[in-house]
């Protein structure tokens, strides 16, 4: 039965984001602000779908560990949930993302037009620097900024280095980064789209790590406050009950 609901889902969300994605290409010539609206409300309808028919819900935790003003946020990566997630947990969210992506039709187009920064894990120095840039324009506006640390999925219970992009983007910005554990990766695994699962997922925000620490400090601080809450969640969710907010 619950191979048949996630089934479903993939059905259903496959056919809302074919309609949401012919309505929005008109959108090109409209600031990103809309853009990022109807965004929200592509994104509302997917987990409203997800609801309905695999009775997948989330809860937010940590919520006031979020710095009143522009931050970055290192999340841990476990799920295509995560990808969706953020845009309506988060205020007017950036996205650093691998420049392919940018590429896929309707979707890509809308991502960059609204803001999202690519980057060229094969362009080396220059790359980086660019998206540096562009990233400290973009903080300049108070946007929120997410990163993925270790760049691609992680299934839980796996291990996967942190990447050495968000240690650049830490010193170069210097902002608080906020740290986010999650356990979307027990309910809707990687590239398992008919195994989705229903539960409730938590994301939880952990305290903000200040701007200024060493980078080998940094970089210790922010795995093991992901990695630690992240297995914590994980271990929680065997025996959570099956509801949510």
């Amino acid at each position: 039965m619950s191979r048949f609901r996630a089934i479903s889902f993939n059905i259903l969300f496959y056919a809302w984001t074919t309609v949401i994605s012919v309505i929005a290409l008109p959108m090109l010539l409209l600031p990103p602000r809309v853009i990022l609206a109807f965004g929200r409300f592509w994104v509302a309808g997917a987990f409203f779908l997800l609801r309905l028919t695999v009775g997948l819900r989330h809860r937010v935790r940590g919520r006031e560990n979020i710095p009143p003003g522009p931050a970055i946020f290192a999340s841990k990566h476990q799920s295509a949930w995560d990808t969706l997630a953020y845009i309506i947990l988060l205020s007017n969210p950036v996205f650093i993302l691998k420049r392919e992506l940018l590429l896929i039709p309707v979707w890509g187009w809308l991502a960059r037009h609204s803001g999202m920064i690519p980057i060229d894990r094969r362009g080396g120095s220059t790359a980086l620097r660019r998206m540096l840039a562009t990233t400290k324009a973009i903080a300049e506006t108070g946007r929120p900024i997410i990163i993925f640390p270790q760049g691609t999925r992680t299934p839980p219970g796996s291990g996967r280095p942190y990447q050495s992009g968000i240690a650049a983007l830490y010193r170069a910005l210097s902002l608080p980064v906020v740290p986010v554990a999650l356990n979307s990766g027990l309910f809707w695994p990687r590239r398992s789209g008919s195994k989705i699962r229903p539960g409730v997922i938590t994301v939880q925000y952990l305290p903000p790590i200040p701007p200024g620490l060493p980078r080998r400090t940094f970089m210790k601080t922010l795995e093991s406050s992901i990695e630690e809450a992240s297995a914590a969640l994980e271990a929680e969710a065997s025996g959570s009950p099956r509801n949510g907010n």
